[in-house]
């Protein structure tokens, strides 16, 4: 039986401990300049606030790998989208990081970088603050401490609401909110991890405990394995179907398999899409505040806000838990 929920995409989800709400999903734009257009990219920025939804993704280094960018794009466009009408900006909580290499003196995490990479960023996103900004990867050869020192200078100044940690094992969280605390800096309140039913061992355990210990946001990123979560990818002769199947043969094994056939059963019991259950599941998964999913066409954007929707019954998520066990 499908449990509708008795709210809408609207109701709000606390960020950690920050004064940020959040929708139940959040809007991926890796795909902005890359796979949809800036027509494309309007019209699914538009659907998506005007069904109540809230939260934006994107990251300066986006989308860098695709043939004839350089990186920017998809701020460049939500920038653009923000100037077309005002108003959207007041609707947008607005998600970007910094820290990924995409040129040269064009990466890491030294407070030169970050302070130079925020005000790039401010100017394409058309904007004079940035709602959570996420350090999108650890550095190594940074200090913490210098990182979270050019945070606070941002957040002093009103450019940066909330700061986040992308990628970053527990030790390298732990260090991070170790260091905020003993300096008296700004810290870490939002985790971006890849998490979905095929990925679980990343997130779950000592990431998620720490998380869950220390009340930090989590906003998924993968959510949907790169499309295969879908269920459009079940072979190898599936694969050209997108740019991005060519990387979605390490889930061709016995447990995608077992996976989707599990997605099948819940999305026909259910009247949905596996994508649908598959981001309803995270939804409601405990320690995850939204799951970041992307769409290309108007089509694919009903389908995300049908997933926040959707609450599936304890059997659901039993059947969908247990297929995807990693051991």
């Amino acid at each position: 039986m499908t449990i509708l929920s008795n709210t809408n995409p609207s109701v709000r989800r606390r960020l950690g401990k920050t004064d940020l709400q959040i929708g139940p999903l959040v809007l991926g734009g890796n795909v902005f300049g890359w796979t949809a257009d800036q027509a494309t990219s309007f019209a699914l920025l538009d659907r998506f606030i005007d069904a109540g939804l809230n939260a934006v993704d994107t990251a300066d280094v986006y989308s860098v790998w695709a043939p004839g960018n350089q990186g920017g794009e998809s701020e460049t466009i939500i920038g653009r989208w923000f100037k077309d009408n005002a108003r959207r900006r007041e609707k947008t909580l607005l998600i970007t990081k910094v820290g990924a290499p995409f040129g040269p003196d064009r990466s890491g995490l030294s407070a030169k970088r970050i302070m130079a990479a925020a005000e790039e960023s401010l100017r394409r996103l058309q904007t004079d603050r940035i709602d959570l900004y996420f350090s999108h990867r650890p550095d190594e050869k940074v200090p913490v401490e210098e990182s979270l020192r050019a945070y606070d200078t941002l957040i002093r100044q009103g450019k940066v609401r909330a700061i986040g940690a992308s990628n970053h094992s527990a030790a390298q969280l732990r260090q991070a909110l170790d260091a905020s605390t003993a300096a008296g800096l700004p810290r870490y309140e939002v985790l971006q991890p890849e998490y979905n039913l095929y990925n679980r061992a990343g997130f779950e355990g000592p990431v998620r405990d720490l998380a869950m210990s220390e009340s930090l946001g989590v906003i998924t990123y993968y959510s949907l394995a790169s499309g295969f979560l879908s269920g459009k990818y079940r072979s190898k002769d599936d694969l050209g179907k997108s740019v991005r199947g060519g990387n979605l043969g390490k889930y061709l094994d016995a447990r995608g398999a077992r996976i989707l056939q599990a997605l099948d059963e819940v999305a026909e019991a259910n009247g949905a899409q596996p994508a649908e259950v598959a981001l309803a599941w995270l939804i409601a998964r405990d320690g995850v505040t939204a799951p970041i999913a992307s769409a290309t066409s108007l089509d694919q954007i009903e389908s995300l806000i049908r997933a926040t929707q959707l609450r599936l019954t304890a059997q659901d998520i039993e059947l969908l838990s247990a297929a995807s066990a990693t051991t």
